[in-house]
């Protein structure tokens, strides 16, 4: 009998402390975390919101993504005009200054670790748009993948995000950079990251504001994965891979007018003329015309600028066209000149109508065995004619012994698939002696 009045009183006892819980959490109902009350919180719930496919909402994130962005928030007037790199851990690990990889580049990195497509859609306006950026370079999407997002959810997400930039800045330059390779067991497999390439490449064809950069090729090994020398977990580069990346973007930052844009004082050496003043095309044209005084051809595909003069990549992303000297050569003579290649670019030299090619050699050929070739930087081919032959190096490394040529014609150059520069274009014609 006591036992069962101790138990009743027990449970009774329960009953009543549990209405004062729910009655004390009806009158103080639990006070939210921060991260989730923001003003820069992830979205709770993806009613409404634009895009598709995966948003993180794991407790970290959340965190990270609320700091990181209250952050930028503070500095919104220090970072007018700034250069921004855009994207997830990839890009976040690069350091708010990106490591120093840009000198004289006013930079900010709007980078945000475990990060989506999605994710850079919805924060687009407040982390990047009320900087009136002067650039943006985006790599986005490996994130997607291991969430289980298909790969046209992921190119369609990155079309609104350049769309949407576009719309508000119709004229700054956007580098989009190719989804990086991982590995398989990261849940970012080769194939998949290469079909949203694909996918990236097909939708932005004929957009003449992207410039669409190779650095799956970069960076990928013979199976299509991420080389562990510099990915060392399959995912995340390491100091040399940042490097790499880095000298891969040089040349189109030049080529805005972003660095690198100091007047170039070269001269030639003794009995060699100059065939590029540096200044404009003068000299140059397409067959029925010239470009005289004028720093672009007609639909901009060459452009001369201090120094350099710019095979541009084709808004189609290859597409080949061909500028002349409007001088021809019947004499035998040397060529000099140095030229700079982006990543798997492919353009040409024309030695009175045959071509010799030039570009990235060590990942678009055909010259793939050279040892002196040196990646996104500057190289120098000389060509010697004797003969209506055509003797060719690379830094000193053999090209072509003999390419056979007419007995006339112009030097030309190509602009096809990327872009490559050429600089210090000089030759010597001689009396068959040299």
């Amino acid at each position: 009998m006591r036992c069962a009045l101790v138990v009743s009183l027990s449970l009774l006892f329960l009953v009543f402390a549990g209405a004062a819980v729910a009655q004390n959490a009806a009158t103080n109902p639990p006070v939210p975390p921060p991260w989730v009350t923001s003003p820069f919180a992830v979205p709770q719930t993806d009613a409404g919101l634009p895009g598709a496919g995966p948003i993180l909402r794991e407790e970290w994130f959340e965190q990270l993504w609320v700091l990181r962005r209250s952050q930028w928030a503070q500095q919104i007037q220090q970072d007018q005009g700034a250069l921004v790199f855009l994207g997830d851990s990839i890009t976040q690990n690069w350091g708010d200054k990106m490591s120093g990889s840009f000198p004289a580049v006013k930079v900010a990195n709007r980078g945000i670790s475990g990060d989506t497509s999605r994710g850079v859609l919805i924060r687009l306006k407040e982390d990047v748009l009320t900087l009136h950026p002067s650039g943006v370079i985006l790599l986005i999407g490996c994130n997607d993948l291991a969430d289980g997002a298909p790969p046209i959810v992921i190119a369609n997400n990155v079309k609104l995000i350049l769309a949407e930039i576009e719309v508000s800045y119709p004229k700054i330059p956007l580098i989009l950079c190719q989804v990086f390779p991982s590995a398989a067991s990261t849940k970012r497999p080769s194939g998949s990251v290469q079909k949203v390439n694909q996918l990236l490449a097909a939708a932005l064809k004929g957009d003449p504001q992207v410039t669409l950069v190779e650095t799956w090729r970069l960076f990928a090994n013979a199976v299509g994965d991420a080389k562990r020398e510099e990915f060392p977990d399959l995912l995340h580069p390491n100091k040399a891979a940042y490097a790499k990346w880095a000298t891969a973007l040089h040349p189109l930052l030049a080529t805005y007018g972003l660095m690198d844009n100091e007047p170039d004082h070269w001269t030639p050496e003794a009995g060699f003329a100059s065939l590029f003043n540096g200044l404009d095309l003068t000299g140059w044209g397409y067959v029925t015309n010239n470009f005289d005084g004028k720093t672009n051809s007609m639909e901009g595909r060459f452009l001369a600028r201090d120094g350099r003069l710019i095979a541009m990549t084709s808004p189609n992303y290859s597409q080949e066209m061909k500028l002349w000297t409007t001088r021809q050569f019947p004499k035998d003579f040397a060529l000099r000149l140095e030229f700079r290649a982006m990543p798997y670019a492919n353009g040409g030299i024309f030695i009175r109508a045959p071509q010799l090619q030039c570009g990235d050699y060590l990942l678009a050929g055909p010259y793939k065995n050279l040892k002196q070739y040196k990646a996104q930087d500057w190289n120098e081919i000389e060509i010697v004619v004797k003969n209506n032959a055509a003797h060719c190096t690379c830094n000193g490394e053999l090209l072509e012994a003999a390419l056979p040529l007419p007995p006339t014609g112009p030097i030309g150059l190509e602009a096809d698939r990327g872009q490559v520069e050429y600089r210090h274009i000089r030759y010597e014609e001689n009396d068959g002696n040299r």
